[in-house]
C-alpha cells in the first residue's frame, strides 16, 4: 500500500507570536546606580493544546529574574507563543512534537523578545544559552513514571 498524499505527516508553522509579555522593575531608579553584576535566574515552561482540528497552539514561557544580593533590578517575563498544523503524526509522537520540536522553534524568536525589553528598559541585553528541550522532556518523562514513594529497606 503506497502513501497518498493524504497519508503524509504534515508539521508547518502557521503563525508565532507574542502572547504575553511583562517587565517590572521594582527597584527603579536606585537599581540603576548599582554596579555589580547581576546573578540571572531563567525558568522555561511549555503548554501545548489543541485549538481546531489538526491545529495546536503551543506557548513557551521564558521568565527570566536579574538580582543583585537580595534586591531585584528586573524580572521579565515572556510567553512566546506558535500555531502549528500537525497532521498524519501518529498518536505516540504528538506529545514529543509539541513538547520538543515546537519550543526549539519558538525558543529563538523568545530570546530575541527578552532581550530586546531588556535592552529598552536600560540594561545591557540577557543573551539566553541554547536550551535543549529533547532532555527537558525526558526528565519530565522519567519523574512521571518514577515510583512516588521510595521504600525503605
Amino acid at each position: 500500500m503506497s502513501d497518498t498524499p493524504s497519508d503524509t505527516p504534515v508539521f508547518q508553522i502557521e503563525k508565532v507570536y507574542v502572547k504575553d509579555l511583562s517587565l517590572e522593575i521594582p527597584n527603579a531608579p536606585q537599581v540603576f546606580l548599582e554596579r555589580e553584576a547581576p546573578q540571572i535566574e531563567v525558568q522555561l515552561r511549555s503548554e501545548g493544546s489543541s485549538v481546531d482540528e489538526g491545529l495546536y497552539e503551543v506557548v513557551l514561557t521564558v521568565t527570566v529574574t536579574a538580582k543583585v544580593g537580595e534586591k531585584t533590578m528586573f524580572l521579565v517575563e515572556a510567553g512566546e507563543a506558535g500555531i502549528f498544523q500537525l497532521r498524519n503524526i501518529p498518536a505516540a509522537d504528538l506529545d514529543p512534537v509539541l513538547s520538543i520540536a515546537c519550543p526549539n522553534i519558538l525558543f529563538p524568536y523568545a530570546r530575541e523578545t527578552i532581550s530586546d525589553l531588556v535592552v529598552r528598559a536600560g540594561f545591557p541585553p540577557v543573551l539566553l544559552s541554547p536550551v535543549n528541550f529533547e532532555a527537558m522532556y525526558q526528565q519530565r518523562m522519567a519523574q512521571a513514571g518514577a515510583p512516588q514513594e521510595v521504600p525503605i529497606q
